[in-house]
């Protein structure tokens, strides 16, 4: 006992601090420890018990949230005893955090949408103003993604983690990839000249397209059919389509297909190589380019419109 009052002067005496301030780190710092063992114990029980990595993730995540609310509850009544009431102590904090740290607690407020209302899970695939990506993780004040599109062509990875404060999703638009009934529809383009038969071309587009996207059909009605428990979707079709249109220097035949968003760009280069080789077999079907050229409609029109010799 003597031993402890001896190093409670001199704590007072070289650091300016009372007695009651050395118990309130001491106290502290075993809570600290308590909290971080508790966390161990729990990573260690996680990882022996699943192989699963999202499972591993979401209870590490939900670890660490819970007993960072814990500690700083206990260690705020550790220097707030004073205050008797914890609801008074949490109201005065949060005013108090309201004021000097906004940006934060606007994420903070993110953070609460995100996980009440779930407009973007962990692995999910979105676009939130102008940055698109891959949802790796999701913290108190910010969520981070694995970059696609920018300077790399179609839907694919650039290797940069984009980190966003959760404040964002208040204020700006979120599209979700996968949320709806976790297809997309894409489009390929192909222009023929006006001199080709595109009215076959039209018809070798078509089953190009059912070959490599009618099987997807099936799936992506059964997915509407769940979707439209929470959310109004409706399609009177689904199956691949090719629509014509006519454009400066040639006939528009569009490819309009179903695909998972994340194999866009190997469904386009696998449509994008059976149409090169189809149309090599077809002398009548030529590709259109920006081109330039001279029309003589005495002998190049129609016989009905031609002018009069």
């Amino acid at each position: 006992m003597f031993e402890s009052d001896k190093f409670s002067q001199y704590f007072e005496l070289y650091t300016g601090l009372g007695v009651n301030v050395l118990y309130n780190l001491l106290s502290s710092l075993a809570i600290i420890l308590l909290i971080w063992l508790i966390k161990k114990l729990i990573y260690r029980i996680v990882w022996r018990k699943t192989d699963d990595v999202k499972q591993r993730y979401r209870w590490l995540k939900t670890t660490n949230y819970l007993l960072f609310v814990i500690g700083f509850i206990l260690v705020g009544r550790v220097w707030f005893m004073g205050i008797q009431s914890l609801a008074t102590f949490l109201g005065l904090l949060t005013a108090g955090l309201a004021i000097a740290l906004a940006d934060l607690v606007r994420s903070l407020a993110g953070w609460l949408f995100i996980m009440i209302r779930t407009p973007f899970a962990l692995g999910d695939r979105i676009q939130i103003g102008k940055q698109s990506g891959d949802i790796i993780d999701i913290q108190l004040f910010k969520f981070s993604m694995m970059e696609i599109g920018n300077w790399v062509d179609a839907d694919q990875a650039t290797g940069r983690v984009i980190h966003i404060p959760n404040s964002l999703v208040l204020s700006e638009v979120i599209a979700n990839y996968g949320q709806g009934f976790q297809f997309i529809w894409n489009e390929i383009p192909v222009l023929v000249t006006f001199e080709s038969n595109w009215s076959q071309a039209k018809i070798l587009l078509t089953d190009i397209a059912e070959r490599n996207a009618a099987h997807l059909t099936s799936h992506a009605e059964k997915r509407i059919k769940e979707a439209a428990r929470k959310y109004m979707i409706f399609y009177r079709s689904l199956a691949p389509a090719v629509y014509t249109s006519v454009k400066d220097c040639g006939v528009m035949l569009t490819v309009r297909y179903l695909i998972n968003p994340r194999y866009r760009r190997s469904s386009e280069q696998a449509i994008w190589e059976e149409i090169l080789t189809v149309f090599d077999d077809h002398p009548d079907i030529d590709f259109a380019y920006p081109t330039q050229r001279f029309f003589d409609n005495v002998t190049e029109g129609k016989t009905g419109i031609k002018p009069p010799d």
